[in-house]
Formats: structure tokens, sequence, C-alpha cells
């Protein structure tokens, strides 16, 4: 099978090629997926996982990405509540083989059915933002009804899923991002908009939820928004700062089968919609990590057609 591989964690992007491999093999409440759709995190050459596996052990050449969309292909010894044929969406393991690739090994667990009527492309753009929105606002931050959350990225791929999914509880929510960002922000459920840029954060003033996907100088000044009782969450970096008389949560998303379905029936019911920016073959994919110019919304790697 056709695959992108990366051997030499310091040639970084530029390691990356379209190789030739084994099938991959179903262990024990294993899937094995016929990948149609697939998506990846720009940063996730810099992640341990992609280079070692559990033990510690390198597993080079590895195959980055991390969400798909696709066919099951072949059942695991033990692998229940899946079927072969049937169309699914989900996450792959940090520490093994992603995406980008014909077929992939991803534990039973970690994937969805998807519905006949949700395209493969758009379903792989959901998995890892929508779970982590989710997980951020709901229960990390406990977002509820009347409350205030700043979203940093709100254009992004984690913040426009997050814009959506506060507004339909009823909170005020409060974007960020480039000029640029404002109005696909707003069209998303914005109720303000704040160019970091231009504007800075000096005005936004006091808020019970921040949701942070940047980390660095603008983390450090979201610990000082944070009212008392609030919570910030980061998925950027570990924090070092904290908010005055608030919470500070730095976490790694986890997969969900049961939120992934509710996310997929929140798209059916267009309560949710992911933003899809390029589309790209799999041959395309090395070049797809460091785009000539700047794209609104979540890269996706079309391996096959639907």
């Amino acid at each position: 099978m056709q695959a992108i591989t990366v051997q030499d964690r310091n040639a970084g992007v530029d390691g990356l090629t379209l190789s030739e491999l084994s099938h991959p093999h179903a262990a024990e409440n294993d899937v094995i997926v016929e990948v149609h759709a697939a998506g990846f995190t720009p940063g996730e050459l810099d992640w341990p996982g992609t280079w070692t596996d559990r033990a510690g052990r390198d597993r080079t050449p590895s195959v980055p990405g991390h969400e798909l969309s696709g066919v099951v292909a072949e059942l695991g010894y033990g692998t229940t509540g899946l079927t072969v044929g049937q169309r699914v969406f989900g996450v792959t393991d940090w520490a093994r083989n992603g995406s980008l690739a014909q077929y992939t090994a991803v534990e039973a667990r970690n994937l969805a059915p998807l519905p006949a009527d949700v395209d493969h492309v758009t379903a792989a753009a959901l998995p890892i933002s929508g779970l982590t929105a989710w997980q951020a606002l709901f229960d990390h931050a406990r977002l509820t009804t009347g409350q205030t959350v700043l979203i940093h990225g709100a254009a992004g791929g984690v913040g426009s899923i997050a814009v959506q999914l506060a507004h339909e509880v009823g909170a005020r929510v409060l974007g960020t991002g480039r000029a640029d960002d404002r109005d696909t922000a707003i069209g998303l459920g914005a109720d303000a908009f704040i160019d970091l840029q231009a504007e800075g954060l000096a005005g936004v003033g006091e808020v019970d939820v921040v949701l942070d996907v940047i980390g660095g100088d603008i983390l450090e000044r979201s610990t000082a928004l944070v009212r008392p009782g609030g919570t910030l969450v980061t998925i950027a970096e570990p924090v070092t700062v904290h908010p005055h008389d608030g919470r500070a949560v730095f976490f790694v998303v986890e997969p969900d089968r049961a939120r992934l379905a509710d996310l997929a029936q929140r798209l059916r019911d267009g309560r949710l919609k992911p933003i899809v920016g390029a589309v790209h073959p799999l041959a395309e994919a090395a070049s797809a990590f460091t785009p000539a110019k700047r794209i609104t919304g979540k890269t996706i790697i079309r391996v096959a057609e639907d």
C-alpha cells in the first residue's frame, strides 16, 4: 500500500515521502480501515509519539496523521461493535502509524459509525477538532448558559468548532484571530471578535472561560482575564502562570466513540459545520504540511474516492 512516511526527525517536513509499506496487521480489538480521507496536525512531527511506540522504542519509518474517515476492511480478533464494509470515522493512536495511508490499524474504540449522508472529507475534519473543543469547553471548563467564553483562534480547526458549540449552549462568545477571520468567526456564532494584532487583549474584560490554542505570550496574558472561579484551558503547552483565584488546565484530547457519534449527529442536523480548507491527494500530503499561503479551515488529504 501507499503511505506518507517520515524517518528522520531532523529533516522535518522535508523528510516526508510517499512510500510503499506492508499492509497493516490487525491486533486484538483492532480495525483495519481503508482510508478515504485523512487529517493531520502541522506540528505533529514534533510529537514524541511520531517517533517512538508506547515503550519508547524507535518506530520509524512512521506514518503521520491522526484523523480519518473510511470503511472497515478487516476486524482483529475480539473486535465487536463494527462490521466489515461499515463507514467509520475517528482518531488513530498517537504512538502507532497514522492516517496518511491507504490502510491503517485503529483501536475499535477510537472509531464511530459514519452516517451515509456525511461525506468522508467533511468527516475527516471533525474528530480531533470536535473532541478537543467539546472536552475543553464542557469536560474541563464546565461552560454553561450565560457565561462568557474567550476563544482564541476562532476561525481555526478547534476554535471554529468551539465557537459553534459555545453559541449553541447559550454562552456569550468572544473570538480572536487575525482581521480576515472576523467574518468567519461572527458567521459561526461569535458575539464579538478581537483582532489580536490590531487590538490586543487590553479591552476584553473578565471572562468565565478562556480556550487557548496559541500558547506563548497570548496564553500568559489570557490568565489575567479569567474572573474568580473561572477556568483557562489550553492545548498549546503546559501552563506556568495561573489565573488569580481560578483554574488552569492543559490537556491532550482523548478518543471518545459516543461523543464522536454525537458530533456526527450535530453535523447531520446542521448544528455543526467543520470548516474544510484545502483538499489534496495523498501524493501531495508532504507539501500540504507547509502551504504556500495561509488557508482558513482544516486541510484534508483525500486518499480514495467515496
